[in-house]
């Protein structure tokens, strides 16, 4: 196997923590009937469409046709998806930096709206900063674990798969790019991930 040459992360539940209920909670107060709304209106399959390309607009006016009486909180989605987004993950930040400073390329590739992601990368651009590119889904049309993201991400980052660490908090990920060859992290902690940078030679050891 080749020397991993270069990191390609993901970035949600890997560089920041992400779930609805973050927005949301703060909108409904019941927590069953908060419960029922993320089950039952805005769920992570309707959200996944963003992802793959979908425009907020035709996907908000589909919901609301089924949900009306819920039409205030979904358009609530588009406007305020950002909040959803919660702190970077912790420990994180720091070995991004770390390895920009150790003169590693970093990547990512990433299952995020086009539309949602450049706010958010705006907002974050000081973590974002040392990344030389990012493969959002939504601009490409193109979703993990479909391997033809990984390909394409590989070809615009001007990598070998074997060159590659792809880290990712879900496996199905993970072993999509294993099957392509790269070389794979199931994301658990930063502290785990800490150690397999050590053992890579791409990061010290952790202090014992």
């Amino acid at each position: 196997m080749a020397d991993i040459a270069a990191v390609v992360f993901d970035v949600g539940n890997v560089l920041y923590h992400w779930t609805p209920r973050v927005l949301y909670e703060r909108l409904i107060d019941d927590d069953r009937a908060l419960d029922a709304f993320l089950r039952d209106v805005v769920t992570l399959d309707w959200h996944f469409q963003h992802d793959q390309g979908r425009p907020f607009a035709e996907t908000s006016a589909e919901l609301i046709a089924r949900h009306p009486e819920h039409a205030a909180l979904i358009r609530l989605w588009g406007e305020k998806f950002i909040d959803s987004v919660g702190p970077a993950v912790e420990g994180m930040p720091e070995i991004v930096l770390e390895l920009h400073e150790g003169g590693i390329p970093l990547f990512a590739i990433t299952n995020f709206s086009h539309e949602f992601w450049a706010p958010f990368h705006a907002r974050e651009s000081a973590l974002f900063d040392p990344f030389r590119d990012i493969v959002v889904s939504g601009a490409e049309k193109l979703v993990k674990p479909d391997p033809a993201i990984y390909r394409l991400a590989l070809e615009r980052f001007g990598l070998s798969a074997e060159q590659a660490l792809f880290i990712d908090d879900r496996e199905e990920n993970v072993l999509a790019a294993e099957a392509e060859g790269m070389r794979g992290h199931l994301f658990r902690d930063a502290a785990t991930l800490r150690r397999e940078l050590a053992e890579l030679a791409l990061l010290r050891s952790p202090t014992v």
